[in-house]
């Protein structure tokens, strides 16, 4: 069997890897943190690096859980409801609470149909460090839609408060590194030039 030229490598399986990694490591971390430093009252935290990190967790008790199957899922993070970031990174529009988590989360969705879509093209499927920044913005996107949609918010718990950055989580993470290698790769990777095909010579037509 001929091995795969560097025209025919697929790179669809990293972006999915890192997709998947970054969705699953985003949720386990916010459900392990907001269940573990749970005790009952509106905050819990652990010093992580005494004087700079920690990690931190709001809740909002006369938040009741919702009905159902979303329910049963808010529940899996704790007795008491998560204080949540209704807006972007960084808490932009955050002061809109409803119809900013509504309107990021359309946003969101879209973003991750387009990225799906992007990497499905030829082009970017054959470029593996397009592939890996598309799977970590996608990986964060979808970790923060879920949010969104199971807890009508983000759910952040990184704190470095030496220099009072504001709260984020790995789905953030995922985001500005994605981000930030797409940027590299805009400005920095080479555009591939395509080699035309060879011209065939024009036979001459039989006498």
């Amino acid at each position: 069997m001929t091995p795969p030229t560097t025209a025919t490598r697929s790179y669809r399986w990293l972006a999915l890897l890192l997709a998947v990694t970054g969705l699953v490591t985003d949720q386990a971390t916010k459900y392990g943190m907001f269940r573990g430093l749970s005790d009952g009252t509106t905050r819990g935290e652990s010093d992580v690096v005494p004087g700079w990190f920690k990690f931190t967790a709001e809740y909002n008790p006369a938040t009741p859980h919702a009905e159902g199957f979303v329910g049963t899922l808010q529940l899996a993070n704790g007795p008491v409801m998560p204080r949540v970031n209704y807006g972007a990174l960084f808490g932009l529009g955050g002061e809109h609470t409803t119809t900013a988590n509504l309107a990021f989360a359309g946003v969101s969705a879209l973003a991750a149909l387009g990225i799906l879509v992007w990497v499905t093209r030829k082009g970017t499927r054959a470029d593996g460090w397009l592939s890996a920044a598309l799977g970590l913005i996608l990986g964060g996107t979808v970790g923060n839609l879920y949010d969104r949609l199971v807890f009508g918010g983000v759910r952040d718990f990184l704190y470095f408060y030496k220099i009072d950055w504001p709260v984020f989580n790995v789905a953030d993470c995922c985001l500005v590194v994605g981000a930030g290698m797409l940027l590299l790769h805009a400005f920095l990777m080479p555009t591939p030039v395509e080699t035309p095909a060879p011209i065939k010579p024009i036979e001459p037509s039989p006498a």
